[in-house]
């Protein structure tokens, strides 16, 4: 269960942080922009990749309660992480389609955020 608090907490903080930097300061709007750079693209994919893998390596539990959000957010960022490397151009065309809403996606992924830092206490 230790891990599983530390996972909430770490994710449920990056979360946060990053939600509340789309609806100020216009990140994931940024971001967006940064993937038409494949080099980038790629980069961040490894950084991607391996926060996921090092997420479903630690915490691969499929229970019926909040811990599964945590497994399913590591596997989805893993996938993610695989695609960002060896599918750079594909990201791009998919970031596109939140371009115009970019600071509106900030407010669930705050929400999502705050709900794991949450879920850990």
């Amino acid at each position: 269960m230790e891990i599983t608090l530390f996972l909430a907490k770490f994710w449920g903080s990056l979360f946060m942080i990053l939600g509340g930097l789309s609806i100020g300061a216009k990140f994931l709007g940024r971001v967006i922009e940064y993937t038409e750079d494949k080099t980038i693209t790629v980069s961040t994919g490894y950084i991607t990749f391996l926060m996921g893998l090092a997420t479903v390596t630690l915490h691969n539990i499929w229970v019926a309660d909040w811990r599964v959000a945590i497994t399913i957010l590591g596997w989805t960022t893993l996938i993610k992480g695989i695609l960002k490397i060896g599918f750079p151009t594909h990201i791009n065309k998919q970031a596109q389609m939140f371009k115009n809403q970019s600071t509106l996606w900030g407010i669930p992924i705050f929400i999502l955020g705050a709900w794991l830092y949450w879920m850990s206490y």
